[in-house]
């Protein structure tokens, strides 16, 4: 049996103010920018075993292990722990809420110190960059310079990806999990009318709906609704709730929930109320759309660079299909990047990333223990040379 990390701690600390704005890739600049983020593991005393985590869309700092009062364990805890894949008795793992988040870091929920009022629309417009400066300046805090790997599924494997092609002296690996460097057509589709859905709610009030003392609930959950279709393939419907009805009760079609499809979706959108924000939903969907790293960066420095690279897709997950995949190891193997691909087989669409499937952790245990076998080694040569002098 596993042994699990046990209670973890959500800290923040305050990376840009006023005396050192952050600038963003667009060139407008946050005067203060606050973090939340959480460690597992020892950082080693070379510093060359730290692994940082890059969470998908509505995700947050807290990856792994239980914080005081939760439920359930961090939204990663599958992969991140004690003799799991990612081990937190050989690493230390870093996960941060990004920026424009809503659970701890700074986003357009936030104070503008300019106003003293919630930035709401005025909050600047990100890019994926923008994401991965921060992460930098929180590594910076925390003493470390280059990362034995940067891990991340979905918009996490996008900051991965423009992390590789932008830092990658930074990077010894990197892992890129159901991923996408260029959102087709249908994905941005999708976001658009979910982002439709949250600015046509009438509490939304223009971003303004704090100062209201509202919430564009409605949108948000239809928003979410809409989304989490997206997120699990045909198969796996059909395997949780087929067309069995909710009540059996239920005498006859009617405009409520008949069906349990139907009531788990609406669950979905409920309960998403309680932890997410509309505007970072917008913001951070809008990053999404507009990604596309290879038309910006050279991936031959990657491999100048020595950055290794493992890409990794299901075969059921029509969200961000294999293809997405394919296309970053091609563009990548063009320019000699080392890189390990493998398609998973899986019923559980895009959500497989979140999930415990053998072929999938093994796979990414497997790409980890060898980058750590690099690494002692390169310390042991390294000791070795230093002795016979």
């Amino acid at each position: 049996m596993q042994r699990q990390i046990g209670q973890v701690r959500t800290e923040q600390v305050r990376l840009f103010d006023r005396d050192h704005p952050l600038v963003l890739a667009g060139g407008e600049q946050l005067l203060e920018v606050d973090v939340s983020y959480e460690t597992y593991g020892t950082l080693s005393e070379q510093r060359d075993n730290a692994v940082f985590i890059c969470h998908a869309l509505t995700g947050d700092a807290h990856a792994a292990g239980w914080r005081e009062g939760d439920r359930r364990p961090g939204w990663w805890d599958t992969m991140i722990g004690p003799g799991k894949p990612l081990d937190t008795d050989r690493l230390f793992v870093v996960c941060a809420n990004l920026l424009g988040g809503c659970q701890g870091t700074t986003g357009p929920a936030s104070t503008n110190p300019a106003t003293g009022e919630p930035y709401g629309l005025d909050f600047p417009l990100l890019q994926m960059a923008d994401f991965v400066t921060v992460h930098r300046a929180l590594l910076a805090h925390l003493g470390i310079e280059r990362l034995l790997a940067a891990v991340g599924g979905s918009l996490g494997g996008m900051q991965v990806l423009q992390w590789a092609l932008s830092h990658p002296e930074q990077l010894d690996n990197a892992v890129i999990i159901a991923a996408s460097s260029r959102l087709s057509a249908q994905n941005i589709g999708f976001s658009a009318v979910g982002r439709e859905a949250i600015m046509r709610d009438p509490d939304f009030h223009d971003g303004r709906y704090t100062e209201h003392g509202t919430n564009p609930a409605a949108g948000l959950s239809i928003a979410r609704m809409l989304a989490h279709i997206t997120y699990l393939s045909e198969e796996a419907m059909a395997a949780k709730f087929g067309r069995r009805i909710q009540d059996p009760e239920t005498t006859g079609p009617g405009f409520g929930v008949d069906f349990a499809v139907e009531s788990y979706l609406r669950h979905q959108g409920d309960t998403f109320l309680t932890r997410f924000d509309a505007l970072s939903y917008l913001y951070l969907t809008r990053v999404m759309d507009w990604f596309e790293p290879f038309g910006e960066h050279d991936p031959r420095a990657v491999a100048e660079a020595g950055t290794r690279a493992l890409v990794v897709s299901f075969d059921t997950d029509w969200r961000f299909a294999t293809e997405h995949s394919r296309e970053i190891v091609r563009r990548l193997e063009s320019a000699r990047v080392p890189v390990s691909f493998r398609e998973i087989a899986s019923v559980w669409g895009h959500d497989s990333f979140l999930l415990e499937i053998e072929d999938y952790h093994e796979t990414v245990r497997a790409f980890v223990d060898r980058a750590l076998e690099r690494t002692h080694e390169t310390v042991r040569t390294s000791g070795t040379l230093r002795g016979s002098r």
